[in-house]
């Protein structure tokens, strides 16, 4: 299966908004919402452009995922980060290493834009296959109440969260 990763472009939108409903569809852990606060974020100015991919397959979008930004609040400064938010694959292409190759295609163009760290809420067996561990390591929380299992960090470079010790603020699209 060849599968192509691209950024998304205006033209994909709706088809995104309905790849993002189906793929969460079913899930246990979802608001179910997810491809309403993508519509929110990328309308917001979290949103950074080139860091909303799509992967396709014979032309056809069946995963998508984006990277918006953040601040990670300390006792002295704000750093900006990014949050992962969501990563969707159609149920049919689920299992596929579809979503993966989105992950690492975003990280690649997260360093190359300067971006030195990426924070989730997600599921705890899947993410640390990609180099995310437990937000707590780093001192990072997030401001609601959630497993500390689901809350996780990577450090895009080196050092990036070393004694950061701090808050994540999410911009307001994420609870609008």
């Amino acid at each position: 299966m060849n599968i192509n990763i691209r950024e998304e472009r205006p033209d994909d939108y709706r088809s995104i908004f309905n790849l993002i409903e189906k793929a969460f569809r079913v899930e246990k852990y979802s608001d179910h919402q997810e491809h309403f606060l993508v519509e929110r974020l990328r309308n917001s100015g979290a949103f950074v452009p080139g860091l909303s991919l799509v992967a396709e397959v014979e032309d056809h979008l069946v995963g998508h995922i984006l990277l918006t930004e953040i601040e990670i609040k300390t006792s002295e400064d704000k750093i900006k980060s990014l949050a992962l938010a969501p990563v969707s694959v159609l149920p049919e292409f689920q299992g596929k290493g579809i979503g993966g190759k989105l992950i690492e295609a975003a990280h690649e163009r997260a360093r190359d834009l300067g971006y030195q760290s990426v924070v989730l809420l997600g599921h705890e067996k899947y993410y640390p296959r990609f180099g995310y561990r437990l937000a707590e390591e780093f001192g990072i929380s997030l401001p609601f109440d959630v497993p500390k299992e689901n809350c996780m960090a990577i450090e895009l470079q080196p050092n990036a969260l070393k004694n950061i010790q701090g808050e994540v603020v999410y911009p307001k699209a994420f609870f609008e």
